[in-house]
């Protein structure tokens, strides 16, 4: 098998992953409930991957990482924290639906900043008209699940901080992949990321960067494990945010991914998935049929099409021969609206920190087959 569906969700993980799930089933009970052994154990776990992720996104106080079950979990807390009906909102044209269906829940006026795939420039100016606009809250997809494009965000954060205008970053796709160093980033509200994808974590896992005091209002109210006497949900974090009893299993072994990722660094992670992005856009480019979209400082996701062939044909074909991938519209309408696709998907191909060079040679003979029958 060839697994080329990381962007929906990692399915190879780092051997440390399964080991921390399966210690942590073993010896840890409810976080935050009790003070017997196994309870306590859980709470060692759970601030061991505060930690772990405080480290890992440049973050002093480990408190401000709040778990969620994923990043669509995070992207509705933090917009209901920080939107309401009458919030003019900008976003990316490459939004994912989790960021776009919870704002047209809520009613909120939404400024599209469309900009041409891989033209950071174009992105740039488009949120200078945003704000202009009058845009009081950007939501920015950090890099495309569809295309692999990086939104300028260091640029766009400056023009932020200046007019002192939030930012929600969503990292789906670039959290463990991408360096991400909040502190640099002086607009950033929050930051929203799953667990199971690029951070290697299980499925049921996310993590809601709260770097703003605005955020107060929780989505969920409830047990928290903290000041039980009282009817009020506490406002400290991460409490605030937590209710409900957290995954600590599942947290055990996002711990262990985000350990991973730091001894060997995100930039050589990056380095590498380019690497493999570029060995496939080589190939690919040399079939006829193919029409690849790829651009400067793509990330380790690749969307392409095949002239007279559906997507989910050529998905049907590939996933015959054993090849992972995904074909569609990957939940992200917007960006296949921006990048002239909407009306037949993609075939999406994503690759991963533990993919090889070896699996991509033969992914393009694989292809270049289906092509020919």
């Amino acid at each position: 098998m060839i697994y080329f569906d990381n962007a929906a969700t990692t399915l190879l993980k780092p051997a440390e992953v399964f080991r921390a799930v399966q210690n942590a089933m073993r010896t840890a009970a409810g976080f935050g409930r009790s003070g017997h052994q196994p309870a306590l154990r859980a709470g060692e776990l759970v601030y061991q991957c505060r930690e772990q992720a405080a480290a890992l996104f440049g973050i002093e106080e480990p408190e401000r990482v709040v778990f969620t079950l994923n990043a669509t979990h995070a992207l509705n807390t933090a917009i209901h924290a920080l939107a309401r009906p009458d919030t003019t909102v900008a976003v990316t044209g490459y939004e994912h639906n989790s960021v776009m269906r919870p704002l047209a829940a809520l009613g909120c006026p939404v400024i599209v900043m469309q900009s041409p795939l891989f033209q950071p420039e174009e992105a740039v100016r488009a949120a200078e008209k945003a704000v202009e606009t009058g845009a009081k809250l950007f939501i920015i997809n950090h890099v495309s699940n569809v295309f692999g494009y990086a939104q300028p965000v260091e640029q766009i954060d400056a023009l932020l901080a200046r007019e002192g205008i939030p930012m929600i970053l969503d990292a789906s796709q670039s959290a463990g992949a991408l360096p991400l160093e909040v502190g640099k980033l002086h607009s950033l509200a929050a930051v929203c990321c799953p667990g199971h994808k690029a951070l290697f974590g299980p499925q049921g896992t996310g993590i809601l960067l709260v770097l703003s005091d605005a955020l107060r209002e929780p989505l969920i109210t409830g047990g928290t494990g903290s000041l039980s006497e009282r009817t009020e949900q506490p406002d400290m974090l991460p409490d605030r945010f937590e209710s409900g009893t957290l995954n600590a299993h599942g947290i055990a072994g996002l711990s262990a991914g985000i350990a991973w990722i730091r001894a060997r660094g995100t930039r050589q992670i990056l380095g590498h998935e380019r690497r493999l992005i570029a060995k496939l856009v080589k190939g690919m480019s040399m079939m006829p049929k193919v029409q690849v979209f790829d651009g400067p400082g793509q990330c380790g996701v690749l969307s392409f099409r095949v002239n007279g062939l559906s997507c989910e044909e050529t998905a049907g074909r590939l996933a015959e021969r054993g090849v992972c991938v995904r074909d569609g519209l990957h939940c992200a309408p917007l960006a296949h609206r921006s990048a002239g696709t909407f009306e037949t998907g993609t075939v999406r191909v994503s690759v991963s920190a533990l993919n090889h060079e070896i699996e991509c040679e033969r992914f393009l003979e694989i292809l270049e087959f289906c092509l020919r029958n």
